[in-house]
């Protein structure tokens, strides 16, 4: 184990931990709020993606400690993600209340 935190990369290191910041920040403001908008769930799948090929990659062929940053990061964008779905029909039914005229949309 100590062999593989010596041959981490610094760089690649910092630069998980500047991209990882924003999840918790992100995750927060969706339990905080309960809203979702403006949020891309587009996006959010191709950054899960581009950290699952992170993974493979040094499984394959660069296996070292920053790994445990891509596992990290992937599972704060998993759950990003799972909250967009899961807030994302309560911002709809919201829409449909506000907007239709009286009587109409309201939950009985």
């Amino acid at each position: 184990m100590t062999e593989l935190l010596s041959e981490m990369s610094f760089f690649e290191a910092v630069m998980l931990l500047c991209f990882g910041v924003s999840w918790p920040i992100s995750i927060a403001k969706s339990l905080r709020t309960k809203k979702v908008a403006g949020k891309s769930p587009l996006f959010m799948i191709i950054v899960f993606l581009g950290y699952l090929s992170g993974i493979v990659h040094k499984l394959l062929y660069d296996l070292d400690g920053v790994i445990v940053l891509y596992i990290l990061n992937a599972v704060l964008v998993a759950v990003d993600l799972g909250l967009y779905f899961h807030y994302l029909p309560l911002e709809g039914d919201a829409a449909g209340r506000i907007g239709a005229p009286p009587g109409e949309g309201q939950r009985p």
